[in-house]
């Protein structure tokens, strides 16, 4: 399971560490694609496998199924980190996450994938994120 927070930083060819904790699970492949709230998603090959396999059951004649499938596969990458245990993160995802070189980018383990994050949209969703914690709790009653 993949759990925690790391901050690493981007340097100018869009290369961040995989943090340490998360190699071994992680695998010599990871697939990198668009997240939800304006982040990477980080899936492992097994995760990426069932992520694949439900979306492939979604039937195409629904527009919002076609827009959600482009959404997430679009700028997908498969990508194997180098020796030091670097990923490339290509532009398309950069931009979509606000990433620029030479900043700093937070890694967060979220179970079966992990997220790469804007360190100034991480801090800021942390501190707005959180006021309403207990009613989101509330709202998963039974689940924690």
């Amino acid at each position: 399971m993949l759990i925690g927070e790391y901050r690493h930083s981007i340097d100018k060819k869009g290369r961040t560490a995989l943090p340490a904790k998360f190699k071994k699970e992680m695998g010599k492949v990871v697939y990198i694609a668009r997240g939800l709230d304006g982040m990477i998603d980080v899936y492992t090959k097994d995760s990426w496998d069932r992520l694949q396999e439900k979306l492939s059951q979604l039937p195409m004649t629904v527009e919002a199924n076609r827009k959600f499938k482009r959404f997430i596969l679009g700028a997908s990458s498969e990508v194997v980190p180098d020796k030091q245990g670097r990923v490339i993160i290509p532009q398309a995802l950069k931009e979509h996450a606000g990433i620029e070189a030479d900043e700093k980018v937070v890694w967060t383990g979220v179970g079966d994938k992990a997220e790469i994050w804007s360190e100034k949209k991480w801090d800021r969703q942390n501190s707005e994120g959180v006021e309403n914690i207990a009613e989101i709790a509330k709202s998963l009653d039974g689940i924690i």
